[in-house]
């Protein structure tokens, strides 16, 4: 699987477009919301010449969601989105313009993600694992042959993510983070929504907010 990571918006959002060798992929949390940045991930994706086969939020507060519909559009495929995420996503328009951001259009989404359900692309599955904490119906998505996490906004480099916004429940995330990601391995990479990458190994020594 490959991974190419892009940074939109004020909120300087990690986008995920992953791969694989068949030329399929998916595109995981499109922040982008300015035209540069739209045409930044669309050159990319068509001048490698990458199938999107689904666009896929791990979970629906603003920073994640703001290019939704123009990707959808632009690729003609279907959005998916966590079972749990549906009414934050569904609240994304009324309080965009609170932040500056007038010009959100929100996307219909054609299927809403189940716990353990697996999302298949190419040759590549990821398993979807509900980690509640920072959103109350949050996602992330665990590739079991290479190690690998798609972690949104649940587990960052020595941090975590914040629990003060609605939905949020600090004591949840913690413990979601103690008995569901730091059971990964310790050489598993964490592909966080803010910041820079890191390891399960790593952050079990190393986070102040918790340690494994």
């Amino acid at each position: 699987m490959k991974i190419k990571s892009f940074v939109f918006n004020p909120f300087y959002e990690n986008t995920y477009l992953l791969w694989d060798d068949t030329k399929e992929g998916i595109i995981v949390d499109p922040g982008c919301y300015e035209d540069y940045e739209r045409k930044e991930i669309i050159d990319f994706v068509e001048s490698n010449e990458i199938k999107i086969k689904y666009i896929v939020n791990t979970h629906c507060h603003i920073d994640h969601v703001l290019g939704n519909y123009d990707l959808k559009t632009q690729f003609n495929c279907p959005l998916w989105l966590p079972k749990g995420e549906l009414e934050i996503f569904q609240s994304v328009v009324a309080y965009a313009p609170n932040w500056g951001i007038n010009q959100y259009s929100p996307a219909e989404p054609d299927h809403l993600i189940e716990e353990n359900e697996i999302i298949e692309f190419g040759n590549t599955s990821l398993k979807s694992i509900l980690c509640p904490g920072h959103s109350p119906g949050h996602l992330v998505f665990y590739h079991e042959n290479e190690e690998t996490l798609i972690a949104g906004d649940v587990l960052f480099r020595e941090s975590i993510g914040r629990t003060d916004l609605p939905g949020g429940n600090h004591q949840q995330l913690l413990e979601n983070i103690a008995q569901k990601i730091y059971k990964l391995p310790d050489d598993c990479g964490v592909y966080p929504g803010h910041g820079p990458s890191t390891t399960i190994g790593h952050e079990r020594q190393f986070n102040p907010f918790i340690r494994g």
